[in-house]
């Protein structure tokens, strides 16, 4: 959307002329709610073929599936509030526009860098997976590995920079492949399910069972692996100044992929550990495929290898996506440097597609280890998660009147049971890695330094999601 130039200005804030916008402008209804699902399932998917299971080997099998109920609730829970809120305030800015309008400038700043942050980092996180899975299958074995990373940047920050309905199809594209691999890992599985292989791992502590080997604290350990069964979804409402009919489209496109997550993180939960044991799923690199194998399953294996590649490459592509639209918003309205912002001929912010795909393969190539930029990652979402449901409770309170094209069902009591989780998520991330959230939070905080010193002092009064909070601000003092 772009605000007329006679929009409202508080604080600060200026308003900037409609030409200023012009080059600030996404290309409109080139999504709908069926690229809008893929999009949110293809963040997540690569999470489905590795990296979940290692909160077996944290927690055993109990441990896990409880992490993977209590994540997904927490998941759930704050999806149906962003569903409400992405009806109501369809911007780019998504999360960072329903804290700026429940939370002032300073929550919104927070929302939208820990955003930010979150979708930096997964690329170069999964270019990592990537370039070792192309190595695993015997691919290209003489190229290093920065130069495969290299090349998959190059490759799909151009197809985005191309155009946002090109880019958005082929995700569909590839996460129908990647769909079609965990189809066939599951009937592979299922003639092999054992319920004793849940819990083959042997007590590790003074209080550890055959249910939960690592004691009660193994469940808060297995958090972060709940997480990467969902990590990213709630980034689906940052197409929605590009969706057809975001109103109707965004809760539906959201909801629906919370729903297939749901499902195939069940199906990989219970068939990996429940085929070849939870001990072997626990500790293995590929744990689809080399399940798999360990059943005897080999051609199906070879099969889910390769597609599963698949999976990785759509969670990158998205991430890549996201990243640019919440730094394009975060730009329109001065919260970072404006040029980046700007669009080209293809009504795509190709400034902040290349510069962010620059940082996430130095990133990459520097760090070298997609677990931890992975650890990195999650704490900058959980954050996010935390004020993504205080946003939801807040402006329930705040403001019960305003216009909503879809209300979540439970209102505010699953939004502040989401709100408790996610805290308690932030927490499980530095006992998981706390070298990692704590360079996450150094980060974080840079670029709050940054907002308290220049950027605030800069902003735009009439892009989208600032006349939104100036709008209801004025009704408040009408009141």
């Amino acid at each position: 959307m772009t605000p007329p130039s006679s929009a409202i200005a508080i604080g600060p804030e200026r308003a900037e002329s409609s030409e200023y916008f012009e080059k600030r402008s996404l290309k409109k209804g080139a999504v709908n709610w069926v690229l809008l699902m893929s999009l949110g399932v293809a963040y997540v998917i690569s999470g489905d073929f590795s990296g979940w299971n290692y909160g077996i080997g944290n927690g055993g099998w109990m441990g896990m599936a409880i992490a993977f109920v209590v994540m997904g609730a927490m998941y759930l829970f704050m999806v149906l509030g962003i569903a409400e809120m992405s009806s109501a305030m369809p911007t780019a800015g998504a999360g960072y526009g329903f804290a700026r309008r429940a939370m002032g400038r300073i929550g919104g700043a927070l929302t939208g860098f820990s955003i930010l942050i979150e979708y930096t980092i997964c690329p170069a996180a999964i270019s990592t997976f990537i370039a070792a899975y192309v190595h695993d299958l015997g691919l290209f074995a003489d190229v290093p590995s920065y130069a495969i990373i290299g090349f998959f940047f190059i490759i799909l920050v151009g197809i985005h920079i191309f155009g946002v309905g090109e880019a958005l199809k082929l995700i569909l594209g590839i996460t129908v492949v990647a769909m079609i691999a965990l189809l066939a890992f599951v009937f592979g599985m299922i003639p092999h399910f054992d319920a004793a292989n849940l819990f083959d791992i042997a007590p590790a502590v003074a209080d550890g069972t055959t249910m939960l080997p690592y004691g009660a604290s193994g469940i808060l350990a297995a958090l972060p692996f709940g997480i990467w069964l969902f990590l990213a979804i709630e980034g689906v409402p940052l197409a929605a100044e590009e969706s057809a009919n975001p109103k109707r489209d965004m809760p539906r496109g959201i909801l629906a992929a919370i729903g297939v997550l749901i499902v195939t993180g069940t199906l990989v939960l219970f068939l990996c550990a429940g085929g070849a044991g939870a001990e072997f799923a626990g500790a293995a690199p590929a744990p689809l495929v080399d399940a798999l194998n360990a059943v005897g399953e080999n051609n199906l294996a070879l099969f889910v290898n390769y597609a599963g590649l698949a999976g990785l490459i759509a969670s990158f592509f998205s991430t890549v996506f996201s990243s640019s639209r919440q730094a394009f918003a975060l730009s329109r309205a001065g919260y970072l440097p404006k040029f980046l912002s700007v669009t080209g001929n293809r009504k795509t912010p190709y400034l902040a597609l290349i510069i962010l795909g620059f940082i996430g393969y130095a990133l990459a190539v520097f760090v070298q280890d997609g677990d931890v930029l992975l650890n990195m990652a999650v704490f900058a979402a959980c954050v996010s998660y935390a004020m993504m449901n205080l946003s939801h409770i807040l402006l329930r309170k705040k403001e019960p009147g305003m216009e909503r094209g879809f209300k979540a069902p439970g209102g505010i009591v699953l939004t502040s049971i989401s709100l408790v989780l996610s805290i308690v998520a932030i927490a499980s991330t530095f006992v998981v890695d706390s070298f990692a959230a704590g360079c996450t939070l150094l980060v974080l905080a840079g670029l709050m330094v940054y907002f308290f010193l220049y950027s605030s002092k800069h902003l735009v009064g009439n892009a989208p999601e600032e006349e939104f909070a100036a709008m209801e601000q004025a009704a408040a003092e009408l009141r």
